[in-house]
């Protein structure tokens, strides 16, 4: 009775580990089993169901590591599509597809999709606003008696001047030219607009636009000298005495970025 017990036992342990791929082996073992327990086996037939059995549950178990991985199989639920759990909140799977439904319990979630942060945008510091100065230059360039030619003094002069004007964009130049009061009028008036025509154009060959200088002759209307100074007929020394009314006068007014 116990060795006919220990084989149907053994024919069920087999049949219970099998799938249809191993229907073949199972039916040759069932067979052997079956035969013995009609009779009375020896412990060499029950050692062969034994391994009969045992054979046949690796079998299917190598078999059922072949299977689908959970998340391609079918979950099981009931008439009212409840999943089943086990104990641990689990879910049931088939042993085959379809897999599950995304967004279901059990089934698979979509991964939100990576969205950078949006840049911050580059705060550029405005740049600080120039601030200008107001300029205002002048020098004085004086001649020789009835000359409106430059001395090698005024050209270093009106170097100077030209080099002070550095940096200033915009500006207007008065030049005025005098004579002093031996000639008669005319001929002084000529006299002084040849000396300041003589200064500008030196200006100009040194880069200040011609727009920018305004020129005009006074003759020997407004002298330097004093009343009552230099007195006295043409001579050496009068002349010298006059030499502050043979001249011309340049002042500028401008702007420029303040250092």
């Amino acid at each position: 009775m116990l060795l006919q017990s220990t084989g149907q036992y053994l024919s069920a342990f087999a049949g219970s580990q099998m799938d249809g791929r191993n229907k073949a082996r199972r039916n040759n073992c069932n067979l052997y089993i079956g035969e013995t327990m009609n009779t009375s086996l020896t412990k060499k037939q029950l050692g062969l169901a034994v391994a009969c059995a045992l054979t046949l549950g690796l079998a299917s178990g190598a078999t059922r590591a072949e299977l689908l991985p959970a998340q391609e199989r079918e979950i099981w639920n009931d008439a009212s599509k409840q999943v089943w759990m086990n104990g641990y909140g689990e879910c049931w799977h088939s042993a085959f597809g379809p897999p599950p439904s995304p967004n279901v319990v059990c089934g698979p979630q979509p991964i939100a999709q990576y969205v950078a942060p949006a840049a911050k945008p580059v705060v550029v510091a405005a740049a600080p606003q120039p601030v200008y100065e107001k300029v205002t230059l002048d020098t004085n360039v004086l001649f020789d008696f009835d000359k409106s030619a430059l001395r090698p003094a005024g050209r270093d002069t009106l170097d100077d001047f030209v080099g002070r004007m550095k940096g200033i964009g915009s500006g207007t130049i008065t030049a005025i030219g005098y004579a002093d009061r031996f000639g008669t009028d005319s001929y002084n008036q000529t006299l002084s607009e040849e000396r300041v025509a003589t200064v500008k154009d030196y200006l100009i060959s040194k880069g200040i636009a011609s727009t920018w200088v305004q020129s005009s002759g006074k003759g020997e209307l407004q002298p330097t000298t004093k009343a009552g100074e230099c007195e006295g007929a043409k001579s050496a020394s009068t002349i010298a005495c006059l030499q502050p009314d043979r001249h011309v006068f340049i002042e500028m007014s401008g702007s420029r970025i303040k250092q």
